[in-house]
């Protein structure tokens, strides 16, 4: 078929319009462009109500339209038959057509009732009404939709009978006032439904009248039918059944409207989801009556209906009439709300339904409410329900929602409700509140429990409010399922934490507090998935540091191993003092022969030694080479400075006037430029130093005197070998490399330089004997500070020197004397320490001294530009007629200002006429000064960084007992190790942090005390021992500031957690975070300075062998 025309069978146009004829096409192949009328005639009489619209059908595709062209008609269509072979494909009623099916459509097949069976049932602003009449065999209508039903603008499904609509897809009510509603409604078989806002599902109808239709509720039952638990496989329309409206085996529910009935039930359903403007009610719809109906009065007034709680009373006239009372289960209702008893009154009320979700066998996978279910009570007042007169009947009780779900999600607008009506205003009793229960399907329990339920929204069950005197009805009941064990409450959420749970139930009070005497103070409960079952309940502790199971830290661990702090401090004390046993007596055995035992006084070295009788001759010619030296000495010139990277050694420029006869001016000049230039070090000496300084002044000090040793070696050495002497007048000097060598105290701090005649002089006067010499220096090595104490070094040349007027004997013993007081010389506290080693000068060595015609007296010499000065003795000669003639017995000549000077001084005072000509000889020898009682008041000092310390590590004097003195260190020595390990243990339980912190801030300083000490105790030599005991000391000392860093580390870890009180504390608890934590950092303090005391005994003791070097006697200090 082609081509383009028109094809009509219109009604013809009159007073009454005609109706439209029919159409039918049968082609197979249609390549037209054909308009077809069927549409019904105007009508002139009634221009609104146009003829019936015709039928157009199209036999190929099987599509019957039913269309009349825009032409407004209220004429229906009649639709007779539709045919079960082949079924029609679409129906299109359109364009202001209007179409009839009668119910009565063949009474022969279906009784009557409709039955629809469509691919797709499409409705917009359309209505279909069926009316079943009063006969139950035609009660039932059903409409089958395989693809699709979908209801738009308005349209409505109406039965006044049982209506079933199934489907196979998905039934979608798009918008207002759509709706679908029946006395007994049931949607099954979709796939989805979806009731958009405005829509509504309803059964029962509102209003309708009272017949064999009418679902008959089961208000008089003591117990609920047992199809709501148990609900039959099939989703067919049974008007035996209790539901008035049931959605079975739909897959997923989206709700935005309004789903209203008496008994509501989804039955097969896997989601269901509650938009905020959505609502599943029942209220109002239940009993009039019902097992809980109130009590009325003779006037009707009476009190509420009961259910989950009991109605409340009603009031009149002085007296109460009792509310319903309550009934059903709890833990499983299923009964509908009471009302106030009597429906043959007027504005009688009726109770709440019931709204079933799931059932035992079948429970909804997941539920999402965000609007509200409600299944309440119906107050006076409701749906113009008003009392008349002294008429007032109670409210009525409230439903019951019960919900058979797997997981439920409560939003935060979501309502579970099932509140009682409220009274009548003349003494109406409250309905009692309804019931809703909770029935939780395969509740996952210990690691594999989720939480089955997000609530945010609310749940209401109070009893309705009493009016005038009226009582207000009691509240209903939430429960839940018997929760399993370790999960509680209504929604099996987990025991709170601290608790536990051995027994199903949803009580709160199963949860059994956890024993307090299981939990550690330092742990804390843990949640535990699922809840805690049984008892004892898991926990942890408090911080990773500390570990299980009784929440102590490493240290404690330790402590606790042994029996507790006191058990481990006596073991610790114990093996302490046995390892310091071993060690002592190791030492011994290993050192013992080299060291003198400490009471027995030091003998008098010979200079020439005997002990080797095969080589007595080459120490005859070491002894005349060592004379013949001292002998061609002409004068010592010492070099300024302290030997530090901040003030290298250096000589003056002018010659002194002792060499100016034996050196050229300008040649030793330009060997002062090279000398002071080869002293001075590289910048990146200084910088390792202070660097060493910042992170271990140990190692700064060792690195110092390396550099030290090293210079004296390369001015020994250029002065040698690389020197050429041209300085120097003597032929002979020069050709042999002679006349000139450095030397330096064993502290590498004073270096001097000595010249020598070459034997070419043929000067008579030369060398010049030693009272020609005086007023003669003698400075002092070391600085005065613990590493390098005050002392004066005879060396050879001096000993051979003063040996012309003292003899060897008395020499020794004075230097040895004196060292022993320059020991006690502390840096920083010159002024009381140089008055001492003054008063010993006065009392000890000028008394005998002067007997040979000499002085000495303590001064300082040769400042430098930094105000740097070294200290020393000035010798002078006096004279005395009891002097005895110095050994050789050669003449002393004195210069003329020495000899005026020292005539003044026998005559008179000789301490006031020694001062009196200091300054002429002083200044000109460049001396600085000669130290008195006054001249001490003036000295200034220059206070380092380190100055504290001086108070905790000095020299001091011997204290003899020298193995028990080892003894005592090697035990403090171990356990200062044992605290540092401890105190790192602690430092490492409180964080890493705090560890790396003790033992980086200073490097490892808290460590190298132990193998400093070992050291010490193990070395061979008294000299040695001593030198390796101060660095023990300095590490010692230096440790401390390791131990600082503890200090200031367990103080902020203190006050960080002092605030956290835990509920269970230990007696007698070592606790090193609690209140003790400073116990080891202050033992560890103690046991330093202890230490620091014993080590500086322990060097004296190897320094000082002679303890009549501190005799207060001079006659016993020299009779020794």
């Amino acid at each position: 078929m082609i081509g383009n025309g028109r094809i009509s069978a219109t009604g013809g146009n009159g007073f009454a319009g005609g109706g439209g004829g029919r159409v039918s096409i049968h082609v197979f192949s249609r390549h037209d462009d054909t308009q077809i009328f069927v549409h019904g005639g105007s009508s002139l009489g009634c221009p609104e109500n146009s003829g019936a619209a015709g039928t157009y059908y199209d036999a190929v595709p099987r599509i019957l339209v039913v269309s009349n062209h825009n032409r407004s008609t209220t004429t229906d269509t009649l639709l007779l038959d539709f045919p079960k072979q082949p079924l029609w494909t679409n129906v299109y009623i359109e364009n202001h057509a209007k179409a009839l099916v009668p119910l009565f459509w063949s009474r022969v097949q279906i009784y009557g009732a409709l039955r629809m069976s469509v691919k797709m049932h499409l409705m917009l602003n359309s209505k279909m009404l069926i009316d079943g009449g009063v006969d139950s065999l035609v009660a039932t209508s059903l409409l089958e939709a395989s693809n699709l039903v979908v209801l738009k603008g308005s349209s409505v499904i109406h039965s006044n009978a049982n209506l079933g609509v199934h489907g196979q897809g998905y039934l979608n009510l798009s918008g207002p006032g759509n709706l679908i509603e029946a006395q007994r409604l049931i949607l099954s078989l979709f796939f989805n439904v979806n009731v958009g806002p405005g829509s509504v599902l309803q059964g029962p109808l509102d209003n309708g009248s009272f017949n064999d239709m009418t679902p008959r509720l089961y208000c008089e039952l003591p117990d609920c039918p047992g199809e709501l638990l148990h609900p039959p496989e099939d989703c067919n329309v049974n008007s035996t059944l209790p539901f008035t409206l049931q959605i079975c085996r739909v897959e997923d529910i989206i709700l935005e409207g309004i789903i209203r009935g008496s008994v509501v039930h989804f039955h097969w359903v896997r989601t269901v989801v509650v938009q905020s403007s959505g609502a599943i009610s029942a209220s109002g719809l239940g009993c009039t009556g019902g097992v809980g109906k109130g009590r009325i009065f003779e006037n009707g007034l009476g009190g509420g209906g009961g259910h989950g709680g009991k109605g409340g009373d009603g009031y009149y006239n002085g007296n109460f009439i009792d509310g319903g009372d309550a009934y059903g289960d709890a833990d499983l209702p299923c009964e509908l709300g009471s009302g106030s008893g009597n429906d043959s009154l007027a504005g009688a009320t009726t109770g709440g339904g019931i709204i079933v979700m799931g059932s035992i066998e079948h429970s909804l996978s997941s539920l999402y409410l965000d609007g509200s279910l409600r299944a309440d009570g119906e107050s006076i007042g409701d749906a113009g329900k008003q009392g008349s007169g002294s008429i007032g009947p109670g409210g009525g009780s409230g439903g019951t929602v019960l919900l058979f779900v797997h997981s439920l999600t409560l939003g935060d607008s979501s309502i579970i409700s099932t509140v009682g009506g409220h009274g009548s205003p003349n003494g109406g009793g409250g309905g009692g509140g309804g019931r809703v229960h909770f029935h939780w399907s395969d509740i996952p329990v210990g690691d594999a429990y989720l939480p089955i339920a997000s609530v945010k929204g609310t749940v209401y069950i109070v009893g309705g409010f009493g009016r005038g005197h009226g009582r207000a009805g009691e509240n209903g009941t939430v429960t839940g399922k018997a929760c399993p064990k370790g999960l509680h409450g209504i929604f099996c959420e987990e025991c709170p934490v601290g608790t536990y749970k051995n027994v199903s139930g949803s009580d709160r009070a199963l949860c059994h507090d956890c024993p307090l005497n299981e939990l550690p103070h330092r742990a804390r409960y843990l949640t535990v998935r699922g809840g805690v079952t049984e008892s004892p309940c898991p926990y942890k502790c408090i911080s990773d540091r500390f570990h299980m199971p009784h929440c102590y830290t490493a240290l404690e661990e330790l402590i606790y191993t042994f029996g507790g702090p006191w058990l481990f401090g006596l073991i610790l004390l114990g093996i302490l003092i046995l390892l310091a046993l071993v060690l002592s007596v190791a030492r011994m055995k290993y050192v013992g022969g080299d060291e003198l035992p400490a009471l027995v006084p030091a003998q008098p070295v010979s200079r020439i030694d005997h002990s080797f009788p095969f080589l007595e001759s080459l120490n005859e010619v070491l002894e005349t080479n060592r004379t013949e030296e001292s002998q061609s000495h002409v004068h010592r010139m010492y070099f300024m400075g302290q030997n530090t990277f901040k003030e290298p050694w250096h000589l003056p420029h002018s010659p002194p006037e002792q060499v100016e006869d034996i050196v050229y001016e300008d040649a030793f000049n330009r060997f002062v430029d090279e000398i002071n230039g080869l002293a001075a070090y590289q910048w990146w000496e200084g910088s390792v130093y202070s660097l060493l300084s910042l992170l271990a002044y140990p190692l700064a000090w060792s690195w110092l005197q390396r550099c030290r040793k090293k210079k004296l070696q390369q001015l020994r050495e250029f002065v040698r070998s690389g020197y050429d002497h041209s300085c120097l007048r003597s032929c002979r000097s020069r050709a042999l490399y002679e006349g000139l060598k450095v030397a330096a105290t064993s502290d590498l701090m004073l270096a001097y330089v000595d010249f020598f005649l070459g034997g070419d002089e043929k000067r008579s006067d030369l060398p010049p004997r030693l009272h020609q010499r005086f007023p003669m220096s003698l400075v002092f090595g070391g600085d005065g500070s613990y590493m390098a104490p005050f002392c004066l070094q005879s060396d050879n040349i001096l000993t051979c020197l003063m040996s012309q007027s003292i003899p060897p004997t008395i020499w020794y013993r004075l230097v040895a004397g004196l060292n022993a007081q320059l020991r006690l010389v502390r840096r920083g506290h010159l002024k009381i320490s140089f008055g001492h080693v003054i008063s010993w000068l006065e009392t000890h060595a000028n008394p005998t001294l002067s007997t040979y015609g000499v002085r000495v007296d303590l001064a300082w010499f040769q400042p430098t530009a930094s105000g740097y000065c070294h200290f020393g003795l000035l010798a002078c000669a006096i004279e005395n007629e009891s002097a005895q003639p110095s050994i050789g017995s050669q003449d002393i000549s004195l210069l003329p200002e020495q000899q005026s000077c020292l005539h003044r001084i026998h005559r008179e005072n000789p301490l006031d006429h020694l001062r009196d000509c200091e300054h002429s000889v002083t200044c000109r020898r460049n001396f600085g000064g000669i130290l008195h009682a006054k001249s001490l008041r003036m000295l200034k000092q220059k206070k380092a960084i380190c100055y504290p310390f001086s108070f905790i590590v000095y020299n001091t004097k011997p204290v003899g007992h020298q193995d028990l003195v080892g003894l005592f260190i090697s035990v403090l020595l171990l356990g200062d190790f044992s605290l540092v390990l401890l105190t790192l243990l602690q430092m490492y339980s409180i964080s890493l942090l705090d560890f790396l912190l003790v033992l980086f801030v200073l490097p490892l300083g808290v460590l190298f005390p132990f193998p400093a000490g070992i050291s010490a105790l193990f070395s061979h030599g008294p000299r040695r021992s001593a030198g390796l005991a101060r660095v023990y000391a300095l590490w010692n000392i230096t440790s401390l500031i390791n131990v600082v860093v503890a200090f200031i580390c367990g103080i902020l870890h203190y006050t960080t957690h002092s605030s956290k009180k835990h509920l269970n504390f230990q007696s007698l608890n070592f606790s090193v975070d609690e209140s003790e934590w400073w116990m080891l950092p202050c033992g560890l303090v103690l046991c330093k300075i202890i230490q620091a005391r014993l080590i500086d005994c322990h060097v004296a003791n190897q320094e000082i062998q002679d303890f009549s070097l501190y005799s207060s006697d001079p006659d016993e200090f020299w009779q020794s």
